[in-house]
């Protein structure tokens, strides 16, 4: 896979925390099955591990 530019890595990170958050909040105030907690964590998680390494962070 290629590298992707630095507004989508950081696009990418944001999103990814913003899932965790979500399913944290949601998970506070709504009974969530262990899957769905699960399962939004680690799109959560995927989001951003995909972002660290594919991202481009090179400065000029």
């Amino acid at each position: 896979m290629k590298k992707i530019t630095k507004r989508r890595t950081l696009i990418l990170i944001s999103f990814g925390m913003f899932v965790i958050a979500t399913s944290q909040i949601f998970s506070h105030f709504i009974e969530l099955s262990d899957l769905m907690k699960g399962a939004f964590t680690g799109i959560g998680i995927g989001l951003l591990l995909t972002s660290l390494i594919f991202g481009n962070f090179k400065t000029a």
